[in-house]
């Protein structure tokens, strides 16, 4: 008994040194450092064209973030499959979604949507609602922005929320 108490400690203390070095072997860089600066008045044009219209509510948590340190103008520019979301016919469909971007839009957000997607797509400018800019086409209106001085943002509508809990993929050797 006596001997099986002693290869169980030492059993412990070689596991308690291995998590010791398994923590430095994880760290080789150290740790981060914070600079949380402020930032000067910057405008922004969001570039949206989602396949899944939920996405749109990725797209409100991201606006809604980045207008408040960057305090500039904020403009949305819609332009492909997600633009049915803001036809009037759909908004029982979308009402949550629709709201949130309305909420957006009373705070100053800017929503442009592109007349050559919305065309292909079936509608007109009195299908949508009125918080829409109808412009010529969604791409020469980003680039027209970013020449009057809009930093260009590509919100991918992949939220950040619970990451640190998701399955990671395993690599193919």
């Amino acid at each position: 008994m006596k001997k099986f108490l002693v290869s169980l400690s030492a059993a412990g203390a070689l596991l308690c040194s291995a998590g010791i070095v398994s923590a430095e072997t994880f760290s080789p860089y150290g740790t981060a450092k914070t600079d949380m600066h402020d930032y000067p008045t910057i405008n922004a044009v969001f570039d949206v064209n989602y396949e899944d219209p939920t996405d749109l509510n990725v797209l409100y948590n991201f606006v809604k973030n980045t207008s408040k340190p960057l305090k500039g103008k904020m403009v949305v520019v819609t332009h492909g499959p997600e633009l049915r979301v803001f036809a009037k016919e759909n908004y029982e469909k979308y009402q949550a979604t629709i709201d949130k971007l309305a909420e957006l839009s009373d705070m100053g957000v800017d929503f442009r949507m592109c007349n050559n997607a919305m065309r292909a797509a079936g509608y007109q400018a009195e299908d949508m609602h009125g918080f829409i800019t109808v412009v010529p086409a969604g791409f020469p209106e980003i680039a027209y922005l970013q020449t009057q001085g809009y930093a260009y943002i590509n919100p991918l509508p992949l939220p950040v929320k619970d990451v640190r809990y998701l399955e990671q993929p395993q690599l193919k050797p």
